[in-house]
């Protein structure tokens, strides 16, 4: 159901037209899920135009736990295993363990060092070796058909770099209030307002999905690459879990 208060940003396909027009221009912008959900907003941007000023920003306003989402075609290619083999939290958010560059960082926790890990991961020729763990830095594996298959900020995160003609990978990390409560809804607007950011919902990703279709969709990039090519069939067929 499409909230009052998200009108202000337009309805549910133009709020993603202009979060991918946000995206292709480096900026971040706002994902909420449904109130039945986690019920929380991400701030997310994508991998390939990340900033170290963007990173710090994610790192102060959030809750710390930058997340990088990758495809599972890159996750394999990087040789990363699941967090653990018996997922049972309550989304089933598919964590791989935990990530820093092999090299070019110290601590690897600063917003230059978590940058320059996620910058090494996204790299077309990146492999196994590229990467230590554990590190600060936690990768998200994305399903396959994207919002389509899973409702969570993974595949949205994923389907909007995707959308966008970008790398598919990005980076999330959970808006938070100064008093380090989850933002609500309200509090992620206000936040949206203030920064001048893009705002739309999980539910609107999967609407501009099911409107464009997966072939007439126009910019897709392949894996390993962030160029743009021609229309062609966007995601595998499946069918659709709710989980996060």
């Amino acid at each position: 159901m499409d909230q009052p208060i998200l009108k202000q940003f337009g309805g549910p396909i133009s709020r993603v037209e202009k979060a991918l027009k946000a995206l292709r221009k480096g900026q971040g912008v706002l994902v909420t899920d449904n109130a039945d959900r986690e019920n929380e907003g991400d701030l997310i941007f994508a991998a390939e135009t990340l900033t170290v000023p963007q990173m710090a920003m994610l790192i102060r306003e959030c809750s710390g736990i930058v997340c990088l989402c990758l495809t599972e075609a890159k996750i394999k290619s990087l040789g990363l295993p699941m967090m653990v083999e018996n997922n049972t939290s309550a989304y089933n958010t598919a964590f791989t363990i935990s990530i820093e560059a092999a090299e070019g960082v110290t601590t690897g926790v600063s917003a230059a060092d978590r940058l320059t890990t996620i910058k090494a991961a996204i790299a077309p020729d990146a492999t196994p070796a590229s990467l230590n763990s554990p590190g600060h830095v936690f990768p998200l594996a994305a399903r396959p058909r994207g919002v389509l298959e899973r409702g969570g900020h993974t595949e949205a995160t994923v389907d909007l770099t995707r959308l966008a003609g970008l790398a598919p990978c990005g980076v999330l990390c959970e808006l938070t209030n100064p008093d380090g409560t989850m933002a609500k809804l309200h509090e992620i607007v206000a936040f949206a307002i203030k920064h001048q950011m893009a705002m739309c919902t999980v539910q609107d990703i999967i609407a501009y999905r099911e409107h464009i279709g997966d072939i007439d969709a126009e910019m897709v990039v392949p894996e390993n690459t962030s160029a743009v090519t021609k229309p062609t069939r966007m995601f595998p067929s499946g069918t659709f879990s709710s989980s996060r």
